[in-house]
């Protein structure tokens, strides 16, 4: 192509180099951009379960599947012998844990695991912070999920004791792992709590739709990727002066 003196010459390696980066920015785009969707659609999933009635958690086995992201309700007794701490979890800037303590359910010797709220840390790392516990039979709702997000965690988890007094502090929380330490029998998903106790812990909890921005933003960017690796290729290849032969 020429046009006023200027030709269309690109490079073979020119094309290639772009045409790789059109297809990756592309790709990582509508990665982006599908993670920002299945981020919209859980929240909507899970607004919609909260306009409706909790569902009371049995003192049977509940396959995951049948609850996980509904509201539910739990009633029994809190054991706090069995309290973990998750460590370097913020709220608002401020460093704390995370709460977590097994619910005895009501009418038998299952147990559901509560994610009770946030706590603030002491002023140093080996003052750990005082968890009030609900005496008696209590009813929490909340929301049951699957699993904890999880953080790193450097080197091996501290040991603890079977039940004691002091609360351990673990950076993360498996199911199957709290089950190996406590020998309880748990539910297979983590209620988070949504109701009131009167505990002092603080349950002001991320949407699962948080951060969906971000991905909208990293989709943008990634597509003018694509779009300046074709613009750059166009650039780059007019030149002055007639073709040469090949």
């Amino acid at each position: 192509m020429r046009l006023s003196g200027l030709s269309f010459r690109p490079r073979w390696w020119g094309v290639a180099l772009a045409l790789a980066a059109c297809a990756a920015g592309i790709a990582l785009g509508n990665w982006q951009a599908r993670r920002a969707e299945e981020k919209r659609a859980l929240a909507s999933r899970i607004d919609a379960a909260g306009r409706g009635p909790a569902l009371e958690l049995p003192a049977q086995p509940v396959p995951a599947g049948a609850i996980v992201l509904k509201r539910i309700a739990a009633r029994g007794e809190l054991d706090p012998r069995y309290t973990v701490l998750l460590d370097n979890r913020l709220h608002r800037g401020r460093p704390g844990y995370h709460v977590v303590q097994p619910l005895r359910i009501a009418g038998g010797r299952l147990h559901v695991l509560v994610l009770r709220g946030w706590v603030a840390a002491g002023a140093r790392r080996e003052q750990l912070p005082a968890v009030v516990t609900p005496a008696g039979e209590q009813r929490i709702e909340g929301l049951a999920l699957e699993r904890l997000p999880h953080r790193l965690e450097p080197g091996t988890a501290a040991e603890c004791p079977p039940a004691g007094d002091a609360p351990c502090v673990w950076q993360n929380l498996r199911i199957e792992a709290f089950h190996s330490w406590s020998g309880i029998a748990l539910q297979p998903v983590v209620l988070e709590q949504r109701s009131d106790s009167a505990d002092g812990l603080v349950r002001e909890w991320p949407r699962p739709d948080a951060g969906h921005e971000k991905n909208e933003m990293y989709a943008l960017q990634w597509y003018s990727l694509a779009a300046l690796s074709v613009v750059l290729l166009v650039v780059l290849s007019v030149r002055r002066g007639p073709p040469v032969a090949r």
